[in-house]
């Protein structure tokens, strides 16, 4: 196992941008290491963590704004290439001698990027490239050195260079931006000069290594399994690490998908025999979730109630220390717990910001710095199976971030059902597979049907299939009218209450991939 340390590696500086790590993320991707690292890292920090190049991250503050986050003026006489991605285009701008100011023509979304010259970054790519835009700043101004080498409709500096010095206003890091992975691979090989030093074995070895330094010879931990890819890789790399040491809890929240409890039990009784503790919780859960119509109290209020059940569960076997989460990445900067503290907050993930102050639990995460992909990677090449690894991410709050507004009875029969019919529909068409997440929610409006002669009132079930590599970005799937026809026959004639059944077609951004 190689110490990071000792690794060359772009480093990311984090301005509080959403996708900060999301660019680590496809540097890692390309096979190359890197590090997010606070934006006012030192010159001399810098140099010790051996960077080849650095980037600048996007981030919801203005340049010209008090107390805005900026680098330290000596990054730019490094000698590293860099590259400014949205807010870091106007850093380099503003700290330079340019002008940045707000934009008359805000943009948000996909734009046609034209090519001005045969800039490096842009290397085999054609004249004409679409960029994703998300940005109510621009550079009005250029600093001296500097040119324009390609521009929208809005922005006649979409990127701008001086030298190694690069900067562009759209993110290359999401899949929008059609060619964003061959500008990154042309800034990290061509003008970094790296070379490949990043691995799925890496990503193992460093989860385990990070298991064995925390967790003492004597230790037991309390797993919380939800029988999902992420909890089910954390509970392997434990199992390969402490052994019998390892007691996974899997809790009846009563928010789960159908037939989920029996299938989690099939799935790991056999492996982990009595080390597999099902709880029924459902009851304290419901109760507590009454009448709750805030997206962000329902996920405390399941933070809060999922760490009590662990406290009696570890009561029971003898005050356990540990708890293990599968917490990724997407969680902890989605509910602003990264290393910025200008990061915006999403939402707070139950097991991230929902948690309470006070735990009772040290935390494990032998996941918290890798994507949904990273893990889908890990868990192959742990050699867990293909339908655990393939099985479609599922909210830790479960139905009760995809029932809108309180959770009733009924609405979560409506969903739980209509869910179902959902995946059983993409699993008989062979789609299922080919996209990320897929599901019904439901809400408290309602439309009038008809069903068998006579007029009825019932709700509205909200299909949603989306298309995504790591969740921080996703697209709304094109899957075909037959398909979506027959969900909706089937939700329809099958679920009691519902009349209406439409279709989600929001992207990420602006929307997100759960209602809640």
């Amino acid at each position: 196992m190689r110490d990071t340390a000792s690794l060359e590696k772009i480093l990311v500086l984090d301005f509080g941008a959403q996708y900060a790590h999301l660019i680590c993320r496809r540097i890692r991707e390309l096979g190359v290491y890197a590090e997010l690292v606070p934006f006012d890292i030192s010159l001399k920090e810098i140099f010790e963590r051996k960077a080849k190049g650095l980037i600048f991250s996007g981030g919801p503050k203005s340049v010209y704004a008090r107390g805005s986050p900026l680098p330290q003026r000596l990054v730019y006489d490094a000698g590293l290439p860099i590259l400014g991605i949205c807010y870091g285009l106007q850093a380099i701008v503003h700290q330079l001698g340019g002008r940045v100011k707000h934009a008359t023509r805000q943009e948000f979304g996909k734009a046609s990027l034209s090519l001005k010259s045969d800039a490096p970054l842009f290397r085999s790519l054609g004249s004409e490239e679409v960029c994703w835009m998300s940005h109510g700043d621009a550079a009005e101004s250029l600093p001296d050195g500097f040119e324009s080498i390609a521009s929208t409709e809005n922005s006649p500096y979409a990127a701008i260079s001086s030298g190694r010095t690069i900067a562009v206003q759209f993110h290359p890091e999401v899949t929008h931006t059609e060619n964003g992975m061959k500008m990154l691979s042309n800034f990290v090989f061509d003008i970094c000069n790296c070379e490949k030093n990043w691995s799925t074995e890496d990503m193992i070895g460093d989860a385990m290594l990070e298991l064995e330094k925390k967790i003492g010879p004597k230790d037991r931990v309390i797993c919380a399994l939800s029988g999902g890819i992420d909890s089910a890789t954390t509970a392997e790399l434990l199992q390969r690490v402490i052994g019998k040491r390892l007691y996974c809890v899997f809790v009846d929240h009563g928010l789960l998908r159908k037939g989920e409890r029996e299938r989690i039990e099939l799935a790991f009784r056999p492996k982990l025999g009595k080390n597999l503790i099902v709880v029924d919780a459902s009851r304290i859960f419901l109760k507590k979730l009454e009448g709750v119509r805030d997206p962000e109290k329902k996920r405390k209020i399941v933070g809060k109630e999922f760490i009590a059940t662990f406290a009696k569960v570890s009561r029971k076997l003898g005050n356990i220390k540990w708890l293990a989460q599968g917490t990724l990445y997407t969680d902890i900067i989605e509910s602003a717990a990264g290393q910025s503290k200008h990061e915006s907050r999403i939402k707070s993930h139950h097991n991230v910001a929902g948690l309470p102050k006070k735990l009772g639990f040290r935390l494990v995460e032998p996941l918290k710095d890798l994507y949904k992909d990273e893990v889908r990677k890990v868990a192959t090449a742990l050699g867990l199976p293909k339908e655990l690894v393939n099985t479609h991410p599922f909210p830790g709050p479960g139905l009760a971030v995809r029932v809108i507004g309180a959770v009733t009875k009924e609405k979560l029969e409506i969903c739980r059902a209509a869910s179902a019919i959902v995946e059983e529909e993409l699993e008989l068409s062979g789609l299922y597979d080919g996209v990320w997440q897929a599901y019904a929610a439901v809400g408290d409006d309602q439309a009038t049907g008809v069903l068998g002669d006579e007029r009825r009132v019932g709700h509205i079930a909200i299909v949603r299939i989306v298309e995504s590599t790591e969740a921080m970005t996703a697209d709304w799937s094109r899957v075909p009218y037959a398909l979506l026809e027959m969900i909706s026959s089937r939700i329809t004639n099958e679920v009691p209450g519902v009349t209406w059944v439409t279709y989600a077609i929001s992207s990420k951004p602006p929307s997100t991939i759960e209602p809640q």
